[in-house]
């Protein structure tokens, strides 16, 4: 075996190789940088999958096929975020009440999931007496029980349910009839997922949210999961109050919570009602403008199955529902008014057009009083069957503290708190269970066709031989040549490669992949040289996404460092259901069938490949699913298991190797064992913090 070539490569460092004479894509053939191929190549596929979205929108007509589509698309949206659990007792409890200024307020803990608890604000309508009704404003008159009442998502504010926007629709809406219910999401306001020693917060928000996600997509799951449960959940709290019409249900939330009113307005057919502000517009202009955001607005596959913003719309009609939107938001306005006139389209062939509208506000994202205002007419137009034009007086608007629910101010400092990061551990405790008999049971052919099923890694068969150029060369004083190649496995992808040629060859080759690209196993005097004098033909190729096509933002904090630099591309891929795993899989695979074939001779290449960090999982995948490609496989410092990715909240630059819902049948330990044990070495292996898990 071949050990200490990757000790050497592993040891390697980058003022090692600083020579620019090793790049060798100087531009891509559209003349962007290859630090864009990715992306590139990522939003080509985008396009081309909602343009077949559009052209399958443009054939709905007659009911059933209105009906037929509301029904795959919403069931695709259940199966992309796990399906929902059963509904368990809320155990719900009233910890606190206030007499407010036209209203009053009630601090409500509820259980979504056993001892997974969400911190809410129940605001209820001031019931005027029939004596005094004429002395108070017509809007308030309507406050006799029981009420409509409106589900309230948060967006991303650190303070959550205090946040003062939110503060400010829910009091509007319990001053003019209805009741609000505005509740804490998952890592904000009372409901920190993961603390520290002091009880503090180690991630919060977006970061968080994404921390939450890479491993519940090993799971199949999605952020989303929770937080749309939450919300159900929520719902069933409100339809269990008496003063509450359970028949009279809205909502409304901005930002984040323009996200969640999307998802749930979609998914539950319960709400009556609903006014998603500042987020809606379509995948195409997300994508071309901001790019992907966090996890919970990332669904598994959306865009390569076709379900697009406008369906959140489409999958609820002909239900009434309000788009608010904001002129200069970084949600594009003009993706903001495809949406609403795909959904407008959709609305009149079902014979309701009046019952969906958009309302736009000259300004910034945000929920402004005007988009506030237009939500609580629209929600006492349908709700209240009363069209007025209501207002928004002053209110004062309550500290952070006083809308505490919780005696130390976080859900797990509760007794028997649950996090999202534990019922994550006992599902993969479960399926670890499952993993186990079916690899005991199951034949490997097969077992080996479920992972191909799972990731979508193509057969070798089935992939094309690249389109190989000789861009450079130049002969050594060793006894070998030195080619700058670019291979092109597919159209947009060029990856770049060093390849070393002995003039009197061995018949051996070696295929050299590094997680900080080539540059690392090339430096003068190190492993390749040294292979390449034993007259070994050597390739050193950037897989895509590493080396000289590595773009992205500086990973050193935030979701750079705990998703990957290239976080935006790595969930475009993801939304088009796929990972960027199974793309760097076949490109070992198609790697390796080249190099066979390589200055061979009279006959074929006997390849050897060896690898150092983070592409070793693409490199186990490779071999696991192609093992008549390598004769030798070393695996030096890859990730040990994906199970850890799961145990360990804060893991760091794991989703480029993550697939969707592998753990429910095999982890990384699996495929290893498929392979002869003189044929494969996996050393060094790491934790998914990156750490060294032994020495």
């Amino acid at each position: 075996m071949i050990r200490n070539l990757l000790i050497a490569l592993s040891l390697a460092t980058a003022t090692a190789t600083a020579d620019d004479d090793l790049d060798v894509l100087s531009a891509m053939p559209d003349g962007s940088k290859p630090s864009q191929m990715m992306h590139a190549r990522l939003m080509d596929r985008m396009h081309q999958a909602l343009d077949r979205r559009r052209d399958e929108y443009e054939k709905l007509k007659a009911p059933e096929q209105l009906a037929e589509h509301q029904r795959r698309t919403r069931q695709f949206f259940v199966d992309a975020v796990g399906g929902f659990p059963q509904r368990t007792p809320l155990r719900p409890q009233i910890v606190g009440k206030e007499d407010r200024d036209g209203y009053r307020i009630e601090k409500i803990i509820y259980e979504s999931r056993p001892k997974h608890f969400v911190t809410a604000i129940l605001y209820l309508p001031t019931t005027v007496p029939p004596a005094a009704r004429d002395a108070v404003p017509p809007a308030a008159r309507d406050a006799v029980p029981p009420y409509p009442a409106v589900l309230v998502p948060c967006g991303h504010s650190n303070n959550g349910k205090a946040s003062e926007t939110y503060q400010r629709v829910s009091i509007l809406l319990a001053r003019n009839g209805m009741a609000a219910l505005c509740y804490d999401p998952i890592e904000q306001g009372e409901r920190y997922q993961l603390l520290d020693t002091n009880g503090k917060p180690r991630a919060g928000g977006t970061t968080a949210h994404c921390l939450v996600g890479t491993g519940s997509t090993l799971l199949g799951r999605n952020t989303a999961g929770y937080r749309i449960w939450d919300g159900m959940r929520g719902i069933d709290y409100l339809q269990s109050r008496p003063e509450i019409d359970p028949k009279r249900i809205g909502c409304t939330g901005n930002s984040g919570g323009g996200t969640l009113t999307s998802y749930l307005m979609a998914l539950d057919e319960r709400i009556v009602c609903a006014a998603p502000s500042c987020y809606l517009t379509t995948m195409r202009r997300l994508c071309e403008t901001i790019g992907p955001q966090d996890a919970e607005q990332n669904i598994f596959g959306q865009i390569g199955f076709g379900m697009d913003h406008p369906d959140y719309v489409m999958m609820r009609a002909p239900k009434p529902t309000l788009l608010c939107c904001a002129t200069h938001d970084f949600f594009d306005i003009t993706g903001t008014w495809d949406n609403f006139r795909q959904a407008k389209r959709f609305y009149t062939r079902m014979g309701f057009a009046e019952r969906v509208d958009l309302i736009e506000l000259d300004a910034k994202h945000g929920f402004s009083t005007e988009l506030r205002v237009g939500t609580v007419r629209w929600m006492r137009r349908w709700l209240m069957d009363t069209d007025d034009a209501i207002t928004e007086p002053e209110s004062p608007i309550a500290t952070d503290e006083q809308l505490q629910c919780t005696p130390r101010g976080q859900v797990m400092l509760l007794d028997g708190a649950r996090s999202t990061y534990d019922i994550n551990n006992d599902l993969e405790a479960q399926y670890a269970k499952a993993r186990k008999k079916f690899w005991q049971e199951t034949d490997k052919a097969r077992a080996l066709a479920e992972v191909r099923r799972i990731t979508g890694i193509r057969k070798l068969s089935d992939l094309p031989k690249p389109e190989c150029k000789i861009v450079a060369a130049r002969e050594t004083s060793h006894g070998y040549t030195v080619e700058k190649l670019i291979l092109a496995p597919e159209p947009g992808i060029r990856l770049p490669a060093l390849a070393y040629v002995p003039k009197n060859r061995s018949g051996e080759a070696y295929l050299c992949l590094d997680g900080q690209g080539k540059r690392i196993a090339v430096h003068p005097d190190g492993p390749v040289e040294r292979l390449a004098k034993q007259g070994h033909v050597v390739l050193a190729v950037d897989l895509r996404g590493l080396g000289e096509t590595a773009g992205g933002e500086s990973p050193q904090r935030g979701i750079p460092l705990h998703v990957g630099s290239d976080w935006k591309d790595l969930y475009l891929a993801y939304l088009l259901g796929t990972s960027y795993l199974a793309m760097r899989t076949e490109d070992v695979a198609v790697c390796a069938r080249f190099l066979a074939g390589y200055q061979a001779g009279e006959k074929p290449n006997r390849v050897h490949v060896t690898s150092s960090g983070r592409v070793g999982p693409a490199v186990l995948h490779a071999a696991a699913l192609e093992p008549q490609l390598f004769a030798s496989v070393e695996i030096h410092g890859s990730l040990n298991c994906w199970s850890d990715v799961v145990r360990e909240p804060m893991s760091v630059g794991q989703f480029e190797n993550v697939v969707h819902g592998a753990l429910k049948t095999y982890d990384l330990p699996d495929l290893l064992n498929t392979l002869p044990k003189d044929k494969i070495t996996f050393g060094s292996p790491r934790g998914a913090l990156g750490q060294p898990l032994w020495k």
